[in-house]
């Protein structure tokens, strides 16, 4: 997903998060992080954590180094912590909402970011929960996108509430509006990779093979090293029977990213080891 504003992470991409079953080797759950499997620099933290009790900062550290290991219950019970303390701390229910995100804890997140929204309605609060109401199909997405569109942000937001609207769209099946929002989002951003992702998954899905091909050259063309991009090509050209192309562009992806199972076993079943 993109990088957002403030403290908002890539949607996106929770977003392309947006469409996790069209992510190459995407995982529908991660474990936590197992104790001994948890690095030398969280040791520490906790350590100094268990100094200094009352270290808010050093608190968030741990939870942010959690995070990043994988040790979302953990980095949750320091939050739950926090927020016993200071219920009336926007960033703390913010910060719980996207390790709830991380567990696919939907309902939970929805919560908190309802919570964090309480205290203070900022635009990423409101567009982080409007992401997750657009993947649910539930048109509150579309009433948040619209909120934040009245505050006139710039062609940033513009394009990440353009983006939401278009997921809002797919996932519901009315996919010319989709890909008008997506385009929208293209033209304030023509950098947004997951706009591209899902204008083409749209095609892809209504059967329009041609067009889901250009929409995939494209993104590749605008960011070459997108790995998934390649993939989709792939996908495309194994679908219109061209195996030359799609065992090139199942070969470029790989080179990308060399963790995509989904090209691995593509090229094995077209007689490539």
């Amino acid at each position: 997903m993109k990088q957002w504003h403030l403290f908002l992470l890539a949607i996106l991409l929770l977003a392309c998060n947006s469409n996790k079953d069209k992510t190459p080797g995407s995982s529908a759950d991660q474990p936590a992080a197992k104790k001994e499997a948890i690095p030398a620099a969280v040791t520490l933290l906790y350590k100094s954590v268990a100094h200094y009790p009352d270290s808010v900062g050093l608190r968030l550290k741990l939870v942010d180094a959690l995070d990043s290991a994988g040790g979302y219950r953990p980095a949750l019970a320091q939050l739950d912590s926090l927020i016993t303390k200071d219920s009336l701390n926007f960033g703390l229910w913010y910060r719980k909402a996207q390790v709830q995100e991380h567990i696919k804890d939907t309902s939970g997140a929805l919560k908190s970011y309802h919570y964090a929204a309480r205290i203070y309605a900022s635009p990423d609060a409101l567009l982080a929960m409007a992401n997750l109401y657009a993947e649910q199909k539930d048109n509150r997405a579309l009433q948040l996108c619209q909120q934040v569109e009245t505050l006139r942000l710039g062609r940033e937001y513009t394009a990440h509430l353009s983006f939401i609207s278009g997921i809002y769209y797919a996932r519901t099946g009315h996919s010319q509006k989709a890909i008008g929002y997506f385009n929208r989002c293209i033209a304030n951003d023509y950098t947004y990779m997951e706009a591209y992702m899902e204008k083409g998954f749209v095609y892809y899905d209504d059967k329009k093979i041609t067009e889901a091909l250009h929409i995939f050259k494209t993104a590749a063309t605008v960011k070459n090293t997108y790995a998934d991009a390649y993939y989709w090509q792939a996908k495309c050209y194994e679908a219109l029977n061209n195996k030359p192309e799609a065992i090139k562009n199942y070969q470029a992806s790989l080179m990308l990213d060399p963790n995509i199972p989904e090209a691995i076993a593509a090229l094995k079943k077209l007689g490539v080891d």
